[in-house]
Order: structure tokens, then sequence, then C-alpha cells
């Protein structure tokens, strides 16, 4: 008599096949789909952060005034929450527009989480850590992140 999978066995299975697969797929979309840049406000202001610059990033950000954008949202979160001193409450309202857009938006997420975490509102950041769970199928960087926020943070009290 053949033994059934367990479903644990069975999705590593199932991921390795993917695994495997996946360059290829990633090689055949490339060759298909037409190349799509960033447009210049977004390069701009991820160049301003990376330098630390929020400052100019916030005045980059604020002059493209993409309120329907959820990257333009998380980034003006992002700086408005890294910026000496830090806005949180306005940085906030920035993150839950940016989910609000787009509430997969995985970077978002991992931010929010983190500003929860300055909040010291460890169940909302484990909420964030448990949408990106769910966003994340195979895991990813940003659920990566957020968990060792947590984590350091938890270490701390």
């Amino acid at each position: 008599m053949i033994k059934p999978l367990s479903w644990n066995l069975a999705g590593k299975i199932l991921a390795s096949i993917l695994m495997s697969v996946a360059p290829w797929v990633v090689s055949v979309a490339a060759d298909t789909a037409p190349a799509k840049s960033d447009p210049a406000w977004l390069t701009d202001a991820r160049a301003s952060i990376k330098s630390n610059n929020y400052d100019q990033a916030l005045k980059q950000l604020q002059s493209a005034d993409e309120v329907n954008s959820a990257d333009w949202n998380n980034l003006m979160g992002y700086s408005l929450r890294k910026k000496q001193p830090p806005d949180l409450a306005a940085s906030e309202k920035y993150y839950q527009a940016a989910l609000k857009i787009d509430p997969s938006h995985r970077s978002a997420m991992e931010y929010y989480g983190e500003l929860l975490l300055m909040k010291q509102d460890l169940p909302g950041a484990e909420a964030m850590l448990a949408r990106l769970d769910k966003a994340c199928l195979f895991g990813c960087e940003e659920y990566s992140d957020l968990k060792a926020s947590i984590a350091k943070y938890q270490g701390k009290k």
C-alpha cells in the first residue's frame, strides 16, 4: 500500500519544483514583457533615502504629489519616520494610505510594523507580520526584516 504524502512534505516538494523552474519563468517573462522603468520622482526619492537625506526625499515626493500611488505614500511615511525628529503621526497616515491603495504592499507593511514598534504597539506590529506572512508565499525580505525587528524589540523588554 502506498502512503499518502503529508501536507508538509507535499509543500516542500512543490516548493522545490517551483524553485527549479523559477529562473526559466523569470527568463521567459523578462524576454517577452516590455521594460517598465520607475518614474523619475520614485528613482530620485529612493536615491535620497539611500543617502539618508530624508528632508530632500520629502521635498522630491511633495513635488511629485502622487497621492494615489502606494509607493509614493509608502516613501512619504518612511521619510517622515526616519527624519530627525521623526513625525510618527504623519508617517502612520501615509502608511495607512499606502495600504488602503495596495493592501498587499509588502514594504508598507514592514515599515508600518516598525513604526508600530516605535510606538510600543507590539500587537499591531505582530498583526503586520501576520499580513506579511500571507503576502509572502515562500517568505520575503520584508517578512524576515520585520520578524527580526520584533525579536529585537522583545529582547529589550
